[in-house]
């Protein structure tokens, strides 16, 4: 049986509600889908049944998880409940759910299988590139341009 991890997406499609397969979340993202825990009891029947389980990634994955987004591009656009499940999918060599293209793309980049919820997923994977598009230079590490002060946009990367 393959291990699955949730992202907050997973539970607005209704997936661990209709499937009987058992799956991981961590505190972070438990505390990010806590408002259908109060509507219905039924996350709390879930991990009451053992089929949500509530697990945090060694530190260890969370730095690899943390580099694989920075050399990516998608650093800026994860928060940390999409880091801390990104980690345990890579930690548990677990099956990702998600429909989250930010997410998406760093676990491919780390080999992770990634299942998509309401989407067709993403296709390929995408090394990002910051630009100003005021004075057309790249960069890696900002968020404004510090040669004119505009706000960065970002394109994907030409092999």
């Amino acid at each position: 049986m393959a291990f699955r991890v949730l992202d907050s997406s997973a539970f607005y499609a209704g997936i661990p509600f209709s499937s009987n397969e058992p799956g991981y979340i961590t505190s972070l993202i438990y505390g990010e889908i806590e408002h259908i825990k109060k509507d219905h009891d039924a996350i709390q029947i879930l991990i009451e049944t053992k089929r949500l389980m509530i697990r945090d990634p060694e530190h260890r994955f969370i730095i690899t998880v943390n580099d694989a987004a920075k050399k990516s591009g998608d650093f800026p656009n994860l928060s940390h409940e999409d880091i801390s499940a990104i980690s345990l999918s890579l930690q548990l060599e677990a099956e990702l759910v998600t429909d989250d293209f930010a997410i998406s793309n760093v676990a491919k980049n780390l080999s992770i299988k990634v299942i998509p919820v309401m989407t067709s997923g993403i296709k390929n994977v995408i090394i990002w590139k910051y630009y100003c598009p005021g004075c057309k230079t790249n960069f890696s590490k900002v968020t404004e341009c510090p040669r004119c002060g505009n706000r960065l946009k970002r394109k994907p990367m030409k092999n």
